[in-house]
């Protein structure tokens, strides 16, 4: 079974953020080969804290050795190729599957930028950060490609605008072609 937990710091308005993050991580999860951690006999947790801007500038400066902030770092606790068996190899039947953290401001910038509401933008970098988790990653092409059109079906499930959609000047939706 999955379990979200979710700080909010006052940097974030008001909303209903446990069930937003709660959407977006099963979303993303069910887009994988390990949808069955959802529903499976194990308690597995995710953590996602909604913080501002300096706690993450702070984070992404000592473990990515990056001094500014960004708008989502995700600290994965089990290893991707333990993933199939992690339920199978936890001592109390539960799992720390890790931590997805998000800077409001950065945040907010980026949804005023993309013309979309907070909330979300915030859905869709707890999907990205949630697939950071279970080690995609979009450093290659084939990789990137891979993980953008798992967003796109998780956002499209949760009704939700397309992350990478084009425009007509064939630029997405980070003004990348």
């Amino acid at each position: 079974m999955i379990e979200i937990a979710v700080q909010v710091e006052p940097a974030w308005p008001a909303a209903d953020w446990p069930g937003l993050a709660g959407a977006a991580v099963r979303a993303a999860l069910a887009r994988t080969p390990h949808a069955g951690l959802a529903d499976g006999p194990a308690s597995v947790e995710v953590s996602v804290r909604l913080t501002g801007d300096d706690e993450v500038h702070a984070l992404n400066r000592h473990y990515r050795g990056k001094d500014r902030p960004t708008n989502v770092l995700s600290f994965p606790m089990v290893q991707p190729d333990l993933l199939a068996t992690v339920t199978e190899n936890s001592d109390d039947g539960e799992v720390l599957l890790g931590d997805i953290v998000l800077a409001a401001g950065v945040c907010a910038a980026e949804a005023a930028e993309r013309q979309v509401p907070l909330a979300a933008h915030a859905s869709h970098l707890i999907v990205h950060g949630l697939l950071h988790l279970l080690g995609y990653d979009h450093q290659g092409t084939a990789e990137a490609e891979t993980m953008e059109s798992l967003e796109r079906e998780a956002m499209a499930v949760l009704g939700l605008h397309d992350p990478y959609h084009r425009d007509e000047s064939g630029l997405d939706a980070r003004g990348l072609e």
